[in-house]
């Protein structure tokens, strides 16, 4: 697996999931007893437009794509997530049988770039 790769597997496995999950507990929350503040997002969605829902939806994958977006500028590095001066980097490696690839490579394309 390459940067791009792992990339494209998080656009579908968390970011596209996230987005239908949200989408589909809005429609109807699951479990026998869903929670409270389920049932009524999901009451309010329900009466609303078309048109309207289409904005809900927008409102969720921009959230979902920024939270994807600033996750990934950590792991490159480019968010910071220590105040002090001293900083330590992260390295984010796919290891496979005697495969080892670091993801996170300073020196090739940042991750969030390529989201």
């Amino acid at each position: 697996m390459n940067s791009q790769e792992f990339v494209d597997i998080i656009k579908e496995v968390v970011v596209d999931d996230s987005i239908k999950s949200v989408q589909n507990t809005l429609l109807k929350p699951t479990g026998k007893s869903p929670a409270e503040n389920l049932v009524a997002l999901s009451k309010w969605y329900n009466n609303l437009n078309d048109g309207d829902k289409g904005m809900v939806l927008s409102v969720i994958r921009e959230a979902v794509d920024t939270s994807v977006f600033g996750f990934l500028c950590v792991l490159d590095g480019v968010r910071s997530i220590e105040n002090s001066n001293d900083k330590g980097c992260l390295k984010l490696y796919y290891e496979k049988k005697q495969e080892k690839i670091l993801l996170n490579a300073i020196d090739e394309e940042f991750l969030h770039d390529m989201l």
